[in-house]
Parts: structure tokens; sequence; C-alpha cells
């Protein structure tokens, strides 16, 4: 079988508990509903979840969305240590590749949707971009999309990505909003990419993301 792993790595440091993490919780069912209830989709789809703050966690393990009822909330509090998400990114999806692999099937190449509404407080700066460079230049390297609300700066978020990058508008954007589209972006991102699998047969797939997400600024990956 076929299968295209996504992971949704999401900042849960203390500045995301003013709605931030709330509306991605309110989101998240949303999500599991539109995937789960579309068999095409789910049986092409595996969605893991990873929350980050002074260390990161593995809060749902890569799944068939059909095979769980609901999805886990995300918490907010603490500091925001990229290195910690990327390293523990890098484990997990290495883990799941080999397991995939080794039941038979022919897994495509895993998406990472990163979302943060800060800088990094990794010291000193080099823990989280060697930690990211490793991620990006392991066996599995993933395509990232990465996205910035709050304060977030925009030359960092481009540096996370390595195929999309988005940062919140400053002007006249409820954040709230902003991270309703930023889930609304996922899930398209996951019925669109796996419809586009099962149509090609995996011949020619091309990673279906959206080239604008309202409330947000598409960046350039382009080093600044």
């Amino acid at each position: 079988m076929q299968l295209l792993p996504f992971y949704l790595v999401c900042d849960e440091s203390s500045s995301m508990a003013a709605g931030g993490v709330g509306a991605i919780n309110e989101a998240l069912p949303d999500l599991h509903d539109e995937i789960s209830s579309n068999p095409a989709v789910a049986d092409k789809a595996r969605f893991a979840m990873i929350g980050f703050s002074t260390s990161a966690t593995l809060l749902q393990p890569l799944v068939d969305l059909s095979e769980i009822d609901s999805l886990p909330s995300l918490s907010a509090g603490g500091v925001t240590s990229f290195a910690s998400a990327f390293q523990l990114l890098k484990d997990t999806i290495q883990k799941d590749v080999d397991r995939l692999k080794g039941e038979g099937h022919s897994v495509f190449r895993p998406v990472v949707f990163f979302l943060s509404d800060g800088a990094p407080t990794d010291m000193p700066d080099t823990l989280w971009r060697d930690a990211l460079k490793e991620l990006k230049e392991f066996s599995y390297a993933p395509k990232i999309i990465a996205f910035g609300i709050g304060t977030a700066d925009r030359m960092t978020i481009a540096e996370v990505a390595n195929f999309k990058a988005f940062i919140q508008e400053s002007d006249n954007v409820n954040p709230a909003a902003a991270l309703r589209e930023f889930a609304s972006s996922l899930t398209n991102s996951i019925v669109n990419s796996t419809t586009s699998i099962s149509s090609k047969g995996g011949e020619g797939f091309d990673l279906k993301v959206d080239d604008h997400v309202d409330g947000y600024t598409s960046l350039s990956l382009d080093k600044m």
C-alpha cells in the first residue's frame, strides 16, 4: 500500500496559552472527521502530532485516523525549544518509515506542518540550527511547511521550511481565525495530496499545499 505520512508539529510554549492552543484544539475534531470519514483519504494518509515547549512530546503516534475516535489536545506552558522538536521529529520519522516499509508499504516522503508563535529559546542558536540541518539531510528528510503567528520572526520561519512558509499578517487578523485557517490548510493538503495519489496511482504524484492561506503572507525560501 502507498502511504503518505503527515506530522503536525505545534508550539505549546506559554505564549500559546492566550487562544493559540485553544483554537487549534477546536479545529482538530474537524480535521479528524474530514479525514477519517473519507475512506479513500484515510487509506493513504497517516497522521501524527508532536507538541513542543521546553521539551518535545509525541502526542499522537502515527496512525490511520479512521482507527481512532479523537485526537489529543494541546496544552501551553514552558519555553520554545525548536531543537527538541526537530530531534524528536527526526527520530519519530525514522522509526515510523522503517516500520511501515518493514510492513511492506511504499512510503512517500513525509510532510510536516510546523507552527510557532515566537522565537526559539535554544541557546546557543546552533543547537536548533544543527538539529534542523540533521532533519533536512537524513535519509527520510520531510517536506516542511512552516507557519509563523504572533511574534514569530519571518526569517526564522522561512529558515525552518524547505517547501513553503507563511507568516501571519499583522494588521486586522484575528489570531484564532488565522489558526483555524492553518488547520484548514493542513486538512486540505492531506485530502488533496492523498486524492492525487489515488488518481495517479503514485505516478507523478505532487504534494498539494495551498499557495495562499487567508490571514497569512507567503514567504520566500530564498536565503535572505
